[in-house]
């Protein structure tokens, strides 16, 4: 609770690869009422991880797709229609938030209450395209020429080795010597445009007006038609800062860069120093071990949704039949003839 509003947070799940650095952030929160893990995979080792972490965290809900089918971002719709309690501050965060500063999820929500009058508030994301705009045009990062704000944009959402710079950057000069505080730039303001919501915040009342129904790309309707609609904005709270691992565009190079590996190790040394913290920690690591010693066989088995047969890609299609060797040979000319680096230290 948070004056005398209830605090639920939510994620569409989801991938455990993440999550076992997301969870001890939130179940760890003392303000934090209810976890919502709202179940859209098909993937039997996940389910049966969010299972188990349901069972050691009573805080933790497990939240089913209430049609039945689960079809990647396009069954995530259905979720919002519980997210309409009175009295109540929603926090939805992206299942590959792999870092938070500290008390995030309090500056959040405190930041929710004293804004009442934006639609979502979101913390600075490090890894989203128009937050790395906002840290551009107020100096807190050179980069080797001026970047346009857009929600897709070609570097700063879809480059995996943008992405990759992006990522060591913060790690080496603001993660690792705890100086994230210097790349606060507080509120920030925006309306009538798209912006990817990896961490957003809204309250419950508001979204009963629409009874939580979110027609097409949630992202568009919630950050942009819906919004613009009713004449408010949106706002950035630029003194609180999470991590966001890759978009899909970004996923490939990123894993073959270890980023993912490099939050969780700075995530479990920190942990590791709170002995609640820690407690938390380990017994996510224990389920994970768990799963994965069982990973084949749950894997196996039934999903509990109807499956929706995939829309086909051709590229991806075509990527199939390319050998490994090629492809890597490919990725590997891409490094060599891209410029030598995006960001300028």
């Amino acid at each position: 609770m948070y004056k005398n509003y209830k605090v639920v947070v939510n994620t569409a799940a989801g991938r455990r690869r993440y999550m076992q650095y997301l969870i001890p952030y939130i179940v760890a929160s003392p303000i934090v009422d209810r976890y919502d893990i709202w179940i859209n995979t098909h993937n039997g080792a996940d389910i049966e991880f969010f299972k188990q972490i349901a069972q050691r965290f009573p805080i933790v809900n497990l939240v089913w797709q209430p049609d039945g089918v689960v079809n990647g971002n396009e069954s995530i719709n259905a979720f919002y229609k519980a997210c309409i309690e009175p009295d109540t501050i929603y926090f939805k965060l992206d299942d590959d938030v792999v870092w938070m500063e500290p008390e995030l999820i309090e500056k959040m929500v405190r930041f929710r209450v004293e804004n009442p009058h934006y639609f979502l508030v979101s913390p600075l994301v490090i890894n989203n395209s128009l937050s790395t705009y906002l840290l551009q045009v107020a100096g807190k990062i050179k980069l080797d020429q001026y970047y346009s704000a857009a929600s897709s944009h070609p570097v700063l959402w879809e480059n995996g080795f943008f992405a990759s710079d992006l990522h060591l950057w913060f790690i080496q000069n603001y993660l690792k010597a705890g100086k994230w505080n210097e790349l606060h730039l507080g509120k920030k303001e925006m309306g009538m445009t798209r912006f990817s919501i990896n961490a957003v915040l809204w309250f419950g009342d508001e979204m009963k007006k629409i009874e939580g129904k979110v027609p097409g790309d949630d992202e568009e309707f919630l950050s942009c038609i819906y919004p613009t609609s009713q004449g408010v904005s949106n706002a950035w709270n630029g003194d609180a800062i999470v991590a966001h691992f890759a978009f899909f565009t970004q996923r490939e190079e990123l894993d073959k860069m270890g980023i993912l590996e490099k939050y969780g190790q700075l995530c479990i040394e920190s942990w590791n120093k709170d002995p609640m913290m820690k407690d938390i920690s380990d017994a996510v690591q224990s389920i994970m071990k768990d799963i994965q010693s069982r990973q084949i066989e749950l894997e196996n088995q039934p999903s509990p949704y109807r499956r929706v047969p995939p829309r086909k890609i051709p590229h991806a299609r075509i990527k199939r039949f390319i050998p490994d060797i090629l492809l890597e040979f490919l990725r590997e000319q891409r490094l060599k003839d891209r410029k030598t680096g995006f960001i300028i230290q």
